[in-house]
């Protein structure tokens, strides 16, 4: 059994409960999931199986989008409504401020991990620490906000659709907005909608999927969430070098293609891999595969 399964996470999991549950239901222990969802938020968790897994950090590296909601007016430990209220305070702010405050946070901005995150520091996760009554420096990471769409806003309450790159906190991005108002914020509700090609939509509940016999006829194909690379097809003349891994001469370098981009590998109309464009001292193209799926 080989494929991705579009999860739907409930609130309550954690990411690694929901892969257990899925190794228990099929029999398989190649299964992992594609980036880390907070136990109480909720969403979409693609799920890799077999040989999916070997392209596990292509998903972890993709962008996310969540709709979250943001209220204003008071601080926790955890940036989120789970967490020991820190600070309470009056807000006094029109519409027209709290957007002009979110809109500041579209684009590239250093965020600093919460240490209530899985944040490795010297190989002990931020949470543990955080536990434990630690509190430690953190460095600021450059992550970017592609987008935030305002749904609505409610006295105090704001929710929100956001695109964001890989590694973005939701709940420091409401902690951060919260600070520009001087009014402190925490993220309230959470949930992921769409990541790597995968929506909330086309998702399956846990009890859906326990009542599915024949889970392959759900699963999507390995190369479903790749479609955004260009695609090279290999000569079957070279079936054997491709099978083992090994590079793959090309005559010339396809117009839609440029030297080291990342690219979906087929041989006889199957996905076998991923892999790269490069050249050698006598400036000869070749394809090296990174990920070999055969």
């Amino acid at each position: 059994m080989k494929g991705i399964l579009n999860i739907l996470k409930p609130p309550g999991m954690t990411s690694h409960d929901v892969v257990s549950l899925v190794r228990r239901k099929i029999g398989i222990k190649k299964v992992g999931h594609t980036g880390t969802l907070d136990p109480n938020a909720a969403g979409v968790l693609p799920i890799c199986i077999g040989q999916a897994t070997k392209i596990s950090q292509f998903l972890l590296d993709a962008d996310k989008t969540y709709r979250a909601e943001l209220t204003l007016g008071i601080t926790t430990d955890t940036q989120d409504i789970y967490g020991k209220v820190l600070n309470k305070k009056d807000v006094n702010l029109s519409n027209n401020e709290i957007i002009e405050s979110i809109m500041k946070f579209v684009g590239e901005y250093s965020q600093i991990p919460p240490m209530y995150s899985a944040v490795k520091v010297k190989g002990k996760k931020l949470y543990e620490l955080a536990r434990e009554g630690i509190q430690i420096d953190r460095q600021a990471r450059k992550v970017k906000i592609h987008s935030i769409d305002i749904i609505s806003i409610c006295g105090n309450k704001i929710l929100f659709d956001v695109n964001c790159s890989k590694g973005t906190y939701i709940r420091t991005l409401c902690h951060d907005i919260g600070e520009d108002l001087n009014c402190g914020g925490i993220m309230s509700f959470l949930l992921r909608t769409k990541t790597s090609g995968f929506d909330i939509q086309s998702a399956i509940t846990i009890e859906e999927l326990d009542e599915i016999d024949d889970i392959q006829s759900i699963l999507k194909p390995i190369d479903f969430p790749l479609m955004h690379m260009p695609k090279i097809d290999i000569e079957p003349k070279y079936k054997k070098a491709a099978l083992n891994g090994n590079k793959i001469p090309i005559e010339y370098l396809p117009s839609h293609l440029s030297i080291g981009e990342t690219l979906r590998i087929y041989l006889e109309k199957k996905f076998i891999g991923i892999g790269q464009i490069n050249y050698d001292d006598k400036n000869r193209f070749y394809i090296r595969f990174t990920r070999l799926l055969v």
